[in-house]
């Protein structure tokens, strides 16, 4: 009975992990897809050059290959090492999502205002020759939200210190169209379409927050149960 137990509780552990496992194969692929293929569009902070979608989704990826595999090969094996790893990495994990999520809330207003003013100095580095991933990044952002700069279409003056803006802020697209001043350009600034799109899908997120939640959830008591089974049978391992 006790064997039969062990067995069950070994596999649906190795399949669930085994999904994990596989999910970061996903995710790591499109990460370097996206660094491949798309490798000029950049992130739009200069204070975080290194934070672009491609570098999250890779690291993302990478720790969730990590965390499957130590779940995988823990199970299979049924090694008491392996299986304690496991459920330290997703503790460790799960701690850090808490403290950030306190953080945040916390220091709301702090990061909103910090964000605000990283994403207007990096305005400034629009027509730098070595920022086209930047440039690209805003083209792409403002001509797919119909916004203009980071509170208004005014950031651009700032920033590239004449009355122009970019010309992906012109409701009615064409060259050079940022320099007529009489022209119509998107009136919300990109942060705030961005805040009204979390706000817009906030069951959404956090339906998937749930998710990830209870899935890391799951994988610490599947550990701590084939843990604690394999320690009642008595088997011996290296550690």
């Amino acid at each position: 009975m006790a064997r039969g137990c062990l067995c069950c509780v070994k596999y649906m552990m190795f399949l669930f992990n085994l999904l994990f496992w596989l999910s970061g194969c996903g995710l790591l692929g499109v990460g370097i897809w996206l660094s491949v293929s798309q490798g000029s569009f950049a992130t739009f902070s200069p204070s975080f050059p290194s934070i672009s979608a491609a570098n999250l989704v890779i690291t993302l990826g990478s720790v969730v290959m990590v965390t499957g595999f130590l779940g995988c090969l823990g199970a299979i094996k049924e090694n008491k090492c392996l299986l304690l790893s496991f459920f330290i990495v997703l503790l460790i994990i799960l701690l850090a999502e808490l403290i950030l999520l306190i953080l945040f809330f916390v220091y709301t207003d702090k990061v909103s205002e910090n964000a605000k003013q990283d994403l207007k100095d990096g305005l400034r580095l629009y027509n730098t020759d070595n920022n086209v991933g930047l440039r690209n990044a805003w083209n792409i952002i403002q001509a797919e939200w119909e916004c203009c700069g980071v509170t208004g279409h005014t950031d651009w003056h700032d920033a590239l210190q004449e009355k122009t803006v970019p010309d992906r802020c012109c409701q009615e697209h064409y060259r050079e169209c940022g320099r007529n001043t009489t022209n119509i350009f998107w009136s919300q600034g990109c942060y705030e379409k961005v805040e009204e799109w979390l706000n817009d899908n906030k069951h959404l997120l956090g339906t998937i927050a749930m998710c990830v939640l209870v899935l890391q959830l799951l994988g610490m008591a599947f550990s701590m149960t084939l843990y604690q089974q394999i320690h009642r049978a008595g088997k011996k391992y290296d550690a």
